[in-house]
């Protein structure tokens, strides 16, 4: 099975179980983990923040970051095919009674004159715009890198609206190996930003949200309520200081693995991409040319041994990460290509 469903599919390595077991452990709650400690000054100064926390999920890091910055009756602006507007159950409406506005995008990207004009005047009948996010990479859409340029305007204009500006980092770093700017000048003069452990790094859970030490304590607190404190959660940590000494180069191979799969399927009859597509470790393509619903494509594709993402109606996504090697990269492209064309075949 070339598995390129997600980079959440990735198994710990080896030299990764043998720290996890080596792992020093004391009471999270506490603040006595110290391998969890490690881990949490590690990234902050990673991102170039104070403090940080660690977390479960990435999913928890956006709630607890929206938790924290804003209050019920607001409203959070985002993409319309962000993570936190599609597949985080509502969280921020269920728990914090915050309202979601999606601005329309073809890949992810809002531009900073979209970003400017969501952002509602105060008046007593409308909800209060609080906090804005920018997703680096995007998720659904294709693994678009934000414009360095762009996302400091859009932080800028928010700022001046008295806005909080976040970033949705699950990927922040596949960004960062592709473009070589460091992940502090990304997060720089951001209220809150984190990165995931489970997806391109390797690990098995975990991500760590960062932002000022006074929203870190609050972060806490949230993360408390939530159900994600944890114990002796070092085993998990140290994970995570495995990966970011091991891993990163990793996240570049994964580009380019991705890079080398559209390259492979350009001119495919019926699969269609956008100009920019591969620009890091998620390739997006369209099959409506084909004329069947992207899951029947996906089963097709599973079939013979390849696993990707349908989504939508239209849309296919496969994403690289550290357990599919060029190889499988090779054999995925010769599975998606032999499925487009028998289709394709049958409909003439």
């Amino acid at each position: 099975m070339v598995d390129l469903f997600s980079d959440t599919q990735t198994r710990p390595t080896l030299g990764m179980r043998e720290a996890m077991a080596r792992a020093e452990v004391g009471d999270e709650q506490s603040g006595s983990d110290p391998t969890t400690n490690a881990l949490c000054a590690r990234v902050a100064d990673l991102l170039g923040m104070e403090e940080g926390v660690f977390m479960p999920s990435g999913t928890m890091c956006n709630l607890a970051a929206i938790l924290v910055q804003t209050r019920a009756g607001d409203e959070i602006i985002v993409d319309d095919q962000s993570h936190i507007y599609n597949t985080e159950a509502a969280g921020a409406a269920a728990i914090g009674g915050v309202s979601v506005r999606a601005l329309p995008t073809r890949n992810g990207l809002y531009t900073p004159e979209q970003a400017e004009g969501a952002i509602r005047a105060r008046q007593r009948t409308a909800p209060r715009s609080a906090l804005i996010s920018v997703e680096q990479t995007t998720s659904f859409s294709g693994g678009s890198i934000w414009d360095l340029a762009a996302m400091r305007r859009i932080r800028d204009i928010a700022h001046a609206s008295g806005l909080k500006a976040h970033i949705d980092g699950a990927r922040l770093l596949n960004a960062v190996a592709a473009t070589g700017i460091p992940a502090h000048a990304y997060a720089e003069g951001f209220d809150s930003a984190w990165i995931d452990l489970s997806k391109g790094l390797g690990c098995p859970v975990g991500a760590v949200l960062c932002g000022a030490r006074d929203f870190v304590t609050e972060a806490w607190r949230w993360k408390y309520r939530l159900g994600g404190a944890m114990r002796q959660s070092g085993v998990l940590a140290a994970a995570g200081l495995y990966a970011l000494d091991h891993h990163i180069d990793q996240l570049a191979e994964d580009n380019a693995n991705a890079s080398r799969l559209a390259q492979a399927l350009a001119g495919v009859p019926g699969l269609t991409f956008e100009p920019e597509a591969g620009q890091s470790n998620i390739l997006s393509f369209s099959v409506a040319g084909l004329g069947i619903p992207a899951a029947t494509f996906a089963d097709g594709c599973l079939a013979e041994g390849v696993r990707v993402r349908a989504i939508g109606s239209e849309q296919i996504r496969a994403t690289t990460h550290l357990d599919v090697d060029r190889a499988g990269i090779d054999r995925a492209a010769a599975v998606i290509r032999a499925e487009a064309e028998r289709i394709a075949g049958g409909r003439r």
